[in-house]
């Protein structure tokens, strides 16, 4: 059974589409359920720290795939890549109020499809 907080973000996601300035896109799918998530990202420098400055998701799958997409933009808005690299696949699954035991792989996903986009910006800034 679901928590409340998982069927709240599930009926009404936060952050949810496609961003079309995103400064990076991280990509995180599991092939043996089916479900693929993105996570943009705008990032803005702020007092010499960068900060994801807005995010946003589009993910392909359950309805707890799109609670967790949900959620971990909610954790990470406004925080530092580091600060934001630091979310565990724990901590959004606690966040939702937990998760059946068959669907903890998808805090997995919105944890890793995060932790996706911030390797790439750092990837990127690297090579500039």
């Amino acid at each position: 059974m679901y928590s409340d907080k998982v069927l709240d973000h599930f009926k009404n996601p936060r952050n949810i589409g496609e961003m079309k300035d995103a400064d990076v896109v991280g990509e995180f799918g599991n092939p043996v359920c089916g479900d693929l998530m993105y996570i943009y990202i705008k990032v803005k420098e702020k007092e010499g720290k960068k900060i994801i400055n807005d995010i946003s998701f589009q993910t392909f799958g359950c309805a707890a795939a799109i609670a967790t997409s949900s959620m971990i933009t909610e954790l990470a808005k406004g925080k530092t890549l580091e600060e934001a690299n630091k979310i565990t696949r724990d901590d959004v699954a606690d966040s939702l109020g937990g998760l059946p035991p068959i669907k903890l792989h998808c805090s997995n996903l919105a944890a890793d499809a995060l932790h996706d986009a911030i390797q790439k910006y750092f990837s990127k800034q690297n090579k500039s």
